[in-house]
């Protein structure tokens, strides 16, 4: 599983130069193989770090809109759905040390930044929020 995220993270860094968000939400989705609609996914065009805005990190957004989805699609209450959200936030901030883009990127932000400065994050935060959902469905 932790190679199949790290070369799918890396196909869609690379090759569809896509943000964080939308590649948590794909790998999520391809891991689960639950379908999520195009439309889902064009909505986290911008919410990589809010739009570069450096805020809330888009492996972050992305992986509670899927929990949304996934959940949803499971049959489970809103309120369910939302206690999974908030505890899987307080769970990536314990194990990562934030949920802002500014401090989790690796070395901040700078105009000098090479492309795609994420992916060894990218790659570790969708393997813990498969975890994450693996346990919150049990």
């Amino acid at each position: 599983m932790k190679e199949r995220i790290k070369n799918r993270v890396h196909e869609l860094y690379w090759n569809d130069n896509i943000n964080c968000a939308r590649t948590a939400i794909i790998c999520l989705s391809e891991l689960f193989e639950t379908v999520v609609e195009q439309q889902t996914i064009c909505s986290a065009v911008g919410l990589h770090g809010a739009g570069g805005y450096r805020a809330q990190c888009g492996l972050v957004e992305g992986t509670l809109m899927f929990i949304g989805v996934y959940l949803h699609k499971m049959g489970k209450r809103e309120d369910e759905i939302v206690s999974a959200c908030y505890n899987f936030a307080f769970a990536f901030e314990k194990a990562f040390g934030s949920l802002r883009c500014f401090e989790l990127r690796p070395t901040g932000f700078s105009e000098n930044d090479p492309p795609h400065m994420c992916e060894n994050l990218t790659c570790n935060g969708i393997e813990f929020a498969y975890q994450y959902i693996l346990e919150v469905t049990k």
